[in-house]
């Protein structure tokens, strides 16, 4: 067999030897890491933007512009800057925060943001007849707003929050710049001491694109059981 044949396959052999050993260091982290990270901070944005969008939708005046101001800072600015911001920032000025945690806080504050706009444009979406009409049968503001407007609302806005939380996966590698240990982190420790970046980062590409699958496959489940609920609840 040629020299340059057998380097080859020797190689090869190499590189799939790294990759069968680096799989379980790359899934681990994202079981217990990514995954995690990504529950927690949607959990936080989802209050987060349920509060603000209805602070909006409520058209408190005071209130209002407070949160206006907070979005209009938080999508103005990087994800990477707000990370930066809080985990090497406020040491500065005497608050620590522990990596996770600055991860979930920040990752929630940000995506907050985003889910309030997605939450005010559901809410508004809602029509005004039906509010009315909650109204003329008795109920009060909260009846309203938790029987008919939320709801529905939650239903206009599951497809775009779906793909916020897919997103948010993928955002988390942002991470690991402050030391949080999660997928990309632990790719990039066996990249740098096997040398074969190119695998090591299509692999865990492909780890990421499993995981956003699995939510893409979920996203459908829950889009057609929430509208099978919401069609049986109309028809009540």
């Amino acid at each position: 067999m040629p020299l340059a044949l057998t380097e080859f396959f020797e190689n090869n052999a190499r590189i799939i030897g790294i990759l069968l050993d680096s799989f379980p260091k790359l899934l681990l982290p994202g079981l217990l890491v990514t995954i995690p990270l990504t529950v927690l901070a949607f959990f936080f944005a989802m209050i987060i933007a349920v509060v603000t969008a209805m602070i909006q939708y409520s058209n408190v005046p005071v209130l209002k512009q407070i949160v206006r101001f907070y979005i209009w800072i938080i999508r103005g600015t990087p994800l990477l800057v707000q990370l930066m911001v809080v985990y090497f920032g406020l040491p500065s000025v005497g608050i620590l925060v522990e990596a996770f945690p600055a991860a979930v806080i920040v990752f929630a504050i940000n995506e907050g943001a985003y889910c309030s706009e997605t939450m005010r444009a559901a809410l508004e979406a809602v029509p005004v007849g039906q509010i009315e009409a909650g109204y003329c049968v008795g109920m009060n503001y909260f009846q309203v707003m938790t029987r008919i407007v939320l709801p529905q609302a939650f239903r206009t806005a599951f497809p775009p929050l779906s793909n916020s939380v897919i997103g948010m996966v993928k955002d988390t590698s942002l991470a690991a710049n402050i030391t949080v240990t999660e997928m990309f982190m632990a790719a990039q420790r066996i990249a740098a001491r096997t040398y074969e970046a190119l695998a090591v980062y299509i692999e865990v590409a492909l780890i990421y694109l499993v995981f956003s699958t699995v939510l893409t496959w979920l996203q459908r489940i829950g889009e057609r059981k929430l509208s099978a609920y919401m069609t049986r609840k109309e028809t009540k």
